[in-house]
């Protein structure tokens, strides 16, 4: 079973984008694959997959209820199939109260059992409800986490459940992430949490043409330390579209999503996008990406041809098969 929790410290990683579009690529390639949305601030993996219609309101049962042992609900009545039909556990403004909901519940247990509260397995709750508790791997073949990037209590429950990462960086600013720090954070984790955390691959997104930028993808590409199986450029346009889509990148591109101005007001309409090369070997890397973490790290069959069905125009194969790893050409 394939469960990787998609982590960056920093933000314009593309690491919402990038869990969508890798959880999309695995339904695609005959998986079936939940997402999990830990993230309470607002553009979440939640609005982008146009979920959650109860997110905001107090009163309704929602996945830290459960991670609490407080439900007012079935666990199966959280999850909502998506248009692209990955299956997502929203995220609720709960989320963002969790860690003090959590120390209520410590407070309260550990008087009422006679212990100290650093006994207490206060990241293990995420844990027990997925798999102890709901049996998700009975369900699914692959679950992804969407985390906050705030090392607190969420963080450290996402990544004791699924003892994976895939990393996304950035190559500049606070993103530009070492090699040596990388290592540092997951040994850091680990010491944390007293268990083992696997590091699929680290995945270099928003990756320019300047030499800076070129020299920082080589940088992580030559290294023995962790994979490296692709590079995601700088694609602001498509990933930006995905929010409009609400979707993922391989929507955008089939259905040719494009915002654009009208009558002096910006406007999104499906139908309108070219269909970009470069944009096609973007879909092309994401989906290796996903058949990576899929073949390399799990040892999971999967389908490695992608068929876009792309408005008005011809069908494209992308065929992992082989060493070429072909580009997208016509049916």
């Amino acid at each position: 079973m394939i469960t990787a929790v998609v982590y960056s410290e920093s933000g314009g990683t593309y690491k919402t984008t990038m869990t969508a579009n890798i959880a999309v690529a695995l339904e695609r390639m005959g998986l079936n694959t939940l997402v999990v949305d830990l993230d309470p601030q607002e553009g979440n993996l939640t609005s982008l997959f146009d979920a959650g219609e109860h997110r905001s309101d107090p009163d309704a049962d929602n996945l830290v209820k459960h991670i609490l042992d407080m439900p007012d609900g079935d666990f199966d009545d959280l999850i909502e199939k998506t248009e692209e039909g990955v299956d997502i556990l929203p995220s609720h403004d709960m989320l963002g109260d969790f860690t003090s909901n959590l120390e209520q519940k410590i407070s309260y247990e550990t008087g009422m059992k006679n212990m100290s509260r650093e006994e207490y397995p206060r990241f293990e709750l995420l844990y027990d409800l997925f798999w102890e508790k709901q049996e998700l791997h009975e369900e699914y073949d692959a679950v992804l986490i969407d985390p906050n990037a705030r090392a607190e209590d969420l963080l450290y429950n996402a990544i004791f459940a699924l003892r994976t990462l895939v990393a996304p960086v950035k190559p500049a600013g606070k993103g530009n992430l070492s090699l040596e720090g990388l290592e540092e954070l997951v040994g850091n984790m680990e010491s944390q949490l007293d268990i083992e955390i696997g590091l699929s691959c680290v995945v270099p997104s928003g990756v320019g043409q300047t030499n800076a930028h070129r020299q920082y993808q080589e940088q992580f590409e030559n290294t023995d330390a962790f994979d490296t199986p692709v590079a995601i450029g700088n694609r602001e346009s498509l990933m930006d579209a995905m929010w409009e889509a609400r979707g993922s990148a391989f929507k955008v591109v089939e259905e040719r999503w494009k915002t654009f101005e009208r009558d002096g007001e910006m406007v999104s309409e499906a139908g309108q996008r070219r269909v970009r090369d470069r944009e096609l070997e973007t879909l092309r890397r994401l989906y290796e990406l996903a058949w990576f973490i899929a073949t390399d790290t799990f040892d999971t069959d999967v389908d490695p041809v992608l068929e876009l069905d792309i408005r008005d125009h011809e069908k494209r194969i992308i065929d992992l098969r082989g060493s070429e790893r072909t580009e997208a050409t016509t049916a």
